[in-house]
């Protein structure tokens, strides 16, 4: 099968080069330093249990979708709509979409501008760009998706690649978890620069998380969402499963990028005001790393770690 990644970054990288390893035909569409390098050597996928060059298409334009059955859409949440317009001309009648994106709305948000139906699933997956075509895997990497025509044979195709995947009937539910677990981390890892682990050691940093976490879940229960799981355990499950990692905020920051902070904690914040809710924590956290944003468009002489956390 083909499968195209549009927006080959980290996440993207991972998953096509998980199904390039398993013998589909993989395009990715990315940035040209990466592009190139993959064009010359292939894509090197470095995991925990295996390291190895694996055959990929690249191109750095958007006509690369054509004539693949699978499209992953893994571009920021900021440029969604950017990305339907490009993708809209070049998808097969027959492909399947999936947004592996953060925040809950991009699934929708593509749907309306492609006229199609869009999968929405859920990535956890620690993973980075170590260089130009070369992704280094850090750990986990299960999908959660929606339920969809396609659904069953998606999750048989990921499966058989090494991808741990399921449906869930409830994903709204499961893309607030994952929501949830952004809006505590990010932005407090990127006003910090701190690692998850030495984060929730600092003095105050766990009251603060709890009270994003009550903030969130009163906004989700207002809109009808049963969000999946127990919230705060799964917080503080991070900290212990993923205790190096910076959140992709943190990184953004450091390197001088716009970051998905409107799609996080700016997401709460506007869904609150919407409904009457006050979120004054997701507020301030939203703020701050706005604020900061402009600072970091200046260079930085001292870069964090660059584990991308999806």
């Amino acid at each position: 099968m083909k499968v195209a990644v549009m927006g080959a970054g980290a996440v993207g990288c991972y998953y096509g080069g998980m199904l390039a390893r398993a013998g589909h035909t993989v395009m990715l569409i990315g940035r040209p330093a990466h592009v190139e390098a993959v064009r010359r050597d292939g894509l090197l996928l470095d995991t925990q249990s295996f390291s190895m060059h694996v055959p990929a298409q690249a191109s750095t334009k958007a006509n690369g979708l054509e004539g693949a059955r699978l499209v992953l859409c893994c571009v920021k949440s900021n440029d969604t709509e950017s990305a339907a317009r490009d993708m809209a001309r070049h998808l097969d009648p027959d492909a399947s979409v999936l947004s592996l994106q953060n925040g809950v709305d991009n699934a929708e948000r593509l749907q309306a501008l492609l006229g199609r139906q869009v999968v929405p699933a859920v990535v956890y997956v620690a993973t980075e760009m170590a260089g130009p075509g070369h992704v280094r895997h850090h750990g986990r990497g299960e999908l959660v998706i929606g339920p969809a025509a396609a659904s069953e044979e998606l999750v048989r195709l990921f499966v058989e690649a090494g991808i741990p995947t399921e449906i869930s009937d409830n994903v709204a539910g499961e893309l607030w978890a994952k929501l949830i677990l952004n809006c505590a981390y990010n932005a407090l890892s990127a006003i910090t620069q701190l690692p998850y682990a030495r984060l929730v050691q600092s003095d105050g940093v766990e009251d603060v998380m709890r009270d994003v976490v009550k903030e969130c879940l009163a906004v989700a229960q207002r809109l009808g969402v049963r969000v999946a799981g127990d919230t705060w355990e799964a917080v503080q499950r991070i900290a212990r499963t993923m205790p190096k990692q910076y959140s992709s905020t943190a990184q953004d920051l450091a390197r001088g990028k716009r970051s998905e902070i409107d799609h996080l904690n700016g997401y709460v914040l506007r869904q609150g005001e919407a409904l009457g809710i006050a979120t004054p924590v997701n507020r301030v956290l939203h703020t701050l790393v706005r604020a900061l944003e402009t600072k970091s468009l200046e260079p930085q002489s001292t870069p964090v770690n660059t584990l991308s956390e999806e």
